[in-house]
């Protein structure tokens, strides 16, 4: 195997990842490049600056990736309606084949002949880091320390740190002044707690834990109304404001998060083989799936809509376990946004104590026709008349399996 010289680490700053600099440096002997992604997790990233210079490192990458992420992967995701297992709207899973394509385009860029990250050998970021990586460059080397290494607690990490001179600040919360319990995951889409009493899928989460999202108890007595306008399957104003699509996403959670919406509690099947907890905080993304489903039931044609919800489960779990870059996500996304060329129009949605209750949609290319659906006299626009024959039709075969049916218990009791 040939020696390794320069690695590029998925960098944020953190624990794990700044005694994964040093240790590969160590291990390896060999130089270090940084790459730290802001797509959106709440904290500032230019202080991984300081902390990676400090330790030697020379090419630091220090990236804002929040319109590409939204642009390029929460939306296509959202056009398809994604949830995996009925619950989890796929917000670190979404997140994990943008820093694997820069991780390897950055790898390419500065002559690095392996990539290196931070995801434990237990969880899916693993998988979906390195299938992402495998997808784009096949002949990349990967290094994963969790894999590797004998530093498996946290308290073997702080002493590493101690031992090496590496200065961590433990991981908070925007507004905590204490060490988070949890294991926490941001970006622009949620935020996701795992660990701690969660691990006890009997034990409810403290309140404080929640950082997005108000109790829906607490939340406004009087609700909130939002109007969305969507192009081609996007949205692309909020409340008649045109908006690029990661402040829709910043303004959407801010809206949302103020009326308790978004939250989850969830226990999940990860790809790895094992049944995992995990909460999550999605105000803005609970409110962009409910509103699309609203937009496209007016202008989706029916067999059309329903071929989108029988291919969605597949394309969830596509996405969870790391096949971004996959060839049947690609197909299934070709369907899914061509299927979006006349999803436009406006939803009307009121936000109320955890709720997100649609109030209204409209569009030039609905499909509604008030006057076939009224009950009311629709002066000959639906003879139905023709209903009846409709249905002897789709009867024949029922009525068809009855008669043979019968035949059977005749011939039986003979």
């Amino acid at each position: 195997m040939s020696q390794i010289r320069k690695v590029v680490l998925a960098y944020s700053g953190g624990l794990d990842t700044s005694v994964i600099a040093k240790w590969l440096q160590q291990t390896y002997d060999c130089e270090v490049v940084t790459f730290t992604a802001d797509i959106g997790q709440g904290e500032e990233v230019e202080p991984a600056r300081a902390k990676a210079a400090a330790m030697g490192i020379r090419e630091i990458f220090i990236e804002d990736l929040r319109e590409e992420f939204v642009t390029e992967y929460v939306n296509p995701m959202f056009r398809a309606n994604a949830l995996y297992e009925g619950e989890y709207l796929l917000g670190t899973s979404i997140a994990r084949p943008l820093i694997a394509k820069r991780l390897v385009e950055i790898a390419h860029e500065t002559g690095a002949d392996a990539i290196s990250h931070g995801a434990t050998g237990k969880g899916n970021d693993q998988v979906r880091f390195e299938l992402g990586a495998y997808a784009l460059s096949p002949g990349i080397r990967i290094i994963a320390p969790w894999r590797e290494w004998d530093l498996n607690s946290r308290e073997r990490l702080l002493a590493y740190c101690e031992q090496h001179g590496i200065p961590v600040e433990m991981k908070r919360g925007p507004g905590l002044t204490k060490e988070s319990p949890y294991s926490m995951d941001a970006n622009l889409l949620h935020i996701s707690y795992e660990g701690g009493v969660l691990e006890d899928p009997w034990s409810e989460p403290d309140e404080p834990m929640w950082l997005r999202t108000v109790a829906p108890e607490q939340a406004p007595d009087e609700p909130a109304f939002v109007e969305l306008d969507y192009r081609r399957g996007d949205i692309v104003a909020v409340n008649g404001e045109a908006m690029s699509p990661a402040r829709v996403l910043e303004t959407l959670n801010e809206l949302a998060g103020a009326h308790g919406v978004g939250r989850a509690d969830i226990v999940e099947n990860r790809y790895v083989g094992m049944k995992s907890r995990g909460c999550y905080e999605t105000p803005g993304g609970t409110v962009m799936l409910k509103a699309h489903r609203a937009i496209e039931s007016i202008t989706l044609d029916r067999e059309l809509a329903h071929l989108k919800d029988e291919l969605m489960p597949r394309y969830a779990s596509l996405v969870y376990n790391g096949y971004w870059f996959s060839p049947e996500r690609l197909a299934l996304q070709a369907l899914i946004d061509n299927s979006q060329q006349y999803v436009n129009g406006k939803v009307k949605l009121k936000l109320y104590k955890g709720n997100v209750i649609v109030a209204g949609r409209q569009s030039d290319d609905s499909l509604f026709d008030e006057d076939i659906a009224t009950f009311e006299d629709d002066a000959g626009a639906y003879d139905q008349a023709d209903a009846g024959g409709f249905i002897r039709l789709n009867a024949l075969r029922l009525r068809i399996a009855a008669r043979v049916k019968a035949g059977r218990r005749s011939r039986s009791k003979a």
